[in-house]
C-alpha cells in the first residue's frame, strides 16, 4: 500500500478542479491495489527529492510548518497535473486544462527552486 507524506489525495483532486474525471474523484482508478492519485503523489515526492537533492520525505517530521506547507503545495500541484492530464474531456476546453497545468507546473518549479536554495535551507529545516 502506498503511503503519502507531503499531502493527501484530496489536495491534488481539489486543485484539479471541477473538470477532473469522476472516476478519480470516486477513487476507483487504481494502480494495482493503490489509488492512482496516491501513486502520483508518491511519484511527486520522489521528484521533489531528486530535483532538490535532499530527501524531504525522511526529514519531514523535523521540518517547520512553513517547509511542510511548501512540500504539500508542490506535491499537490504535481499530482494535480497528472489528474488533469488523465482525462481532459471534463474541462470546458483543452485550453482551460492546459492553463491549469501551466499554472501548477510553474508553482511547482518555483517551490522546488525555494527548496533547493541553500540560503533558505536553515529556515525550512528548523522546526
Amino acid at each position: 500500500m502506498v503511503t503519502t507524506t507531503f499531502c493527501i489525495s484530496g489536495a491534488a483532486i481539489t486543485l484539479a478542479g471541477d473538470g477532473v474525471n469522476s472516476a478519480i474523484t470516486a477513487g476507483t482508478v487504481l494502480v494495482g491495489s493503490d489509488f492512482v492519485v496516491d501513486t502520483w503523489i508518491v511519484q511527486a515526492e520522489s521528484t521533489i527529492n531528486a530535483v532538490t537533492r535532499y530527501n524531504w520525505t525522511d526529514a519531514y517530521g523535523s521540518l517547520n510548518n512553513d517547509g511542510k506547507k511548501i512540500l504539500e503545495s508542490t506535491a499537490a500541484e504535481l499530482a494535480a497535473i497528472k489528474c488533469i492530464t488523465y482525462d481532459m474531456s471534463g474541462y470546458t476546453s483543452r485550453v482551460e486544462a492546459e492553463s491549469m497545468i501551466n499554472v501548477y507546473r510553474d508553482g511547482a518549479i518555483r517551490a522546488m527552486s525555494l527548496l533547493k536554495d541553500k540560503k533558505k535551507e536553515d529556515f525550512i529545516r528548523k522546526a
